[in-house]
């Protein structure tokens, strides 16, 4: 099952280092696929490396695509990461 959602970076700084590893560690508990889309670049989340490809600053619209048996949980506790400002709000 695939489920995908529109999410906009919400923290002052973007998806730096540290809130770039805070979702890595977030998806790396779900068994599904989860790829972030940003300006047609589209990287896979459990990647930190292709999370700060994406050069996220605040304010930017990412689309966050997850797919497998646990994809509605993952999606979910991204949007919570993204929401919360990745801690830093």
């Amino acid at each position: 099952m695939e489920h995908t959602e529109e999410m906009q970076i919400i923290n002052a700084l973007g998806l730096h280092a540290r809130p770039a590893a805070s979702l890595v560690q977030t998806v790396l508990k779900f068994k599904c696929d989860v790829y972030i889309s940003l300006n047609s670049h589209r990287v896979n989340a459990k990647s930190i490396m292709g999370l700060l490809t994406l050069a996220a600053a605040h304010g930017s619209t990412m689309i966050v695509t997850c797919t497998g048996s646990d994809a509605e949980e993952a999606l979910c506790a991204v949007r919570d990461l993204v929401q919360s400002g990745f801690g830093e709000m």
